[in-house]
């Protein structure tokens, strides 16, 4: 293998981990935005529509940085994502206390979101520079997670 398809595989290899934390963001604020449109409670719709705006954010972060290894950025969100809001859908509509059980689909996915921030950043070959973006936005997923782990403890 020359140099030139080594950067190639190594520019796919990590545009491939950026895509898949792109999906996750999509499916994050996929999720978020349809808590904020079926929860009455104002805080709590505040709190998600800001979540959903964040992994907007994060998602064009994530593009730009999968463009800059000459890759293209998925579109669209994941099956299991898909999966998830069902269940995430009838578990609310079945519950007495939406408030608790929508917190608690959120505490799920952020710890999700977290490990496998976690795993990519972990990996060797991502660059420093792409690193440092993917630091920030999980610093700020488990600034997002503790927010509502004391929302639940409210709703409780």
């Amino acid at each position: 293998m020359n140099q030139k398809e080594k950067e190639m595989k190594y520019s796919e290899e990590v545009s491939e981990k950026l895509n898949e934390l792109l999906e996750k963001n999509y499916d994050a604020e996929k999720g978020y935005k349809f808590a904020a449109e079926n929860i009455k409670n104002t805080e709590l719709k505040a709190f998600f529509s800001e979540r959903a705006k964040e992994r907007y954010d994060f998602g064009h972060e994530l593009k730009s940085e999968i463009r800059n290894f000459g890759e293209n950025p998925e579109k669209g969100s994941s099956l299991a994502a898909d999966a998830h809001r069902t269940w995430m859908n009838l578990k609310t509509a079945l519950s007495g206390n939406k408030e608790e059980s929508v917190l608690e689909e959120a505490i799920r996915g952020e710890k999700i979101a977290v490990e496998e921030y976690e795993k990519i950043i972990q990996d060797t070959n991502i660059p420093p520079s792409t690193q440092n973006i993917l630091v920030k936005q999980k610093n700020s997923i488990v600034a997002s997670l503790n927010k509502v782990k004391t929302l639940e403890h409210q709703y409780d």
